[in-house]
């Protein structure tokens, strides 16, 4: 009889293969469901920092074209805005780069999706 119990107890001690199997394929799950809207989400961030870059681009245009008296066919550059109007050239997130275009045209990004 105490061998008896002793080998219920050693039993009743550990998880089972199955339950193991179980509970990873319930974290598989929750992982592939998870993970897509994670990156999605990322890059949603990714081009609404960019978008708000495109923002700000802009308005360093119009005070440029203000401070200096210009119309919408002049083109400023980089040098001309930084760091009088725009304290530092902004970097898009996902790695592209900004076109700063002429006044009657809005900036632009050279990553699809990102523009104003």
């Amino acid at each position: 009889m105490a061998m008896r119990t002793l080998l219920n107890r050693r039993r009743e001690r550990g998880f089972t293969l199955v339950e193991i199997m179980i509970v990873v394929l319930i974290i598989g799950i929750l992982l592939a469901i998870a993970v897509p809207s994670f990156m999605n989400a990322r890059e949603r961030s990714r081009a609404n920092a960019c978008r708000a870059n495109l923002r700000q681009i802009q308005a360093a245009k119009e005070q440029w074209a203000m401070a200096n008296n210009q119309g919408p066919t002049a083109t400023p550059a980089w040098d001309d805005l930084v760091p009088n109007f725009i304290q530092q050239q902004p970097v898009c997130p996902s790695g592209g780069t900004y076109t700063i275009g002429n006044m009657s045209t809005n900036p632009t990004c050279s990553v699809t999706g990102h523009t104003l």
